[in-house]
Order: structure tokens, then sequence, then C-alpha cells
């Protein structure tokens, strides 16, 4: 039996509509985490696009208020630009400059050519069940911005969000 091949093996990440875009997204919740670039030397906490040599990137498990933390997706989608303006919105076009997806992250996977993981909801038949097993998603290991105090991030760094499997 020749079943046809998936869309996410005949395409790239650029000629993928915006529906199967979105289907790409694994529904992790890692890319609201808040993340932090570890730099002794700078006097005061900026929002920035790059890395300089010798920075490195630190995780928290600290996520934005508007995650649903049992579902691992956001509450308020469609308007999340416009409360949380620094919210990113992943697009082929910068996909390769936002250099703080984790690995386990499904466009990330796609666009080093790493494939889809076996616990991607696509093919799960849609669930993320296999992903909460697995440990993949941020559920039941986050506090939520607007419950911490966030002066103290350094008290909420964490390794895990690192974590990639197959």
């Amino acid at each position: 039996m020749n079943s046809k091949p998936a869309f996410w093996e005949t395409k790239t990440l650029e000629e993928m509509t915006r529906a199967e875009w979105e289907q790409i997204c694994d529904g992790c919740g890692k890319c609201c985490l808040h993340k932090f670039i570890a730099d002794d030397t700078a006097e005061s906490l900026t929002t920035t696009d790059y890395m300089e040599e010798g920075e490195q990137l630190e995780y928290t498990n600290v996520v934005c208020q508007y995650l649903n933390d049992k579902t691992c997706s956001c509450t308020v989608y469609s308007e999340r630009h416009r409360l949380v303006p620094d919210c990113v919105e992943l697009t082929p076009e910068n996909l390769s400059d936002i250099f703080y997806m984790p690995p386990s992250c499904s466009y990330r996977r796609l666009k080093e050519g790493r494939g889809l993981a076996s616990w991607h909801p696509l093919l799960n038949k849609g669930k993320k069940s296999k992903m909460h097993q697995s440990g993949i998603t941020v559920r039941g290991k986050v506090f939520k911005d607007n419950e911490v105090d966030i002066d103290f991030f350094e008290d909420y760094i964490v390794k895990w969000p690192l974590k990639d499997m197959d």
C-alpha cells in the first residue's frame, strides 16, 4: 500500500501554507518560557535579537501569564501581540534569526533537517499525550510571570527546556 508522503516531508517551511505552518507547531509551550542571555557585563535588562560571543542563553521555568499550563496553549492567541508586544511570531522568514528556540522545537528540527520527533502530535493522531508523557512540554513545570518576582529570575533557571528526543 503506497501512502502519500506527509506535507512536512515534501515541502520546505517556506513552501507551506499558513494552515500547514500552524500544524508544525507541536504545542510544547517552551517558546513561552522567559529566557535571558547570561552577561555579567550588562548594566540593564534589554530585549535583543542576537547573542555576542561568550554569552549564554538561559531558560527559566517562568512562562507568560496567558499560557494554559495544562494544555500548553496560549489562551489569547489571536490577541497575544497586542497583550504581549514582545511575543514573537515565528515565520519562515524569521526562523533562522530566532536563536532561542529550544532544540526540540519542531520548526527548528525541520529547518535543521532532523524531521519531526516521534512524539509530535502530527505523528500521534493529533494528540499531545505522548509529548506530555515524555516530558517535552512545559506541563507541571512552570510558574506564571504574573505570580513570581521577576527581579529574582536567576532563581528560576532550568535546563529541561534543552531536552530533545529522537
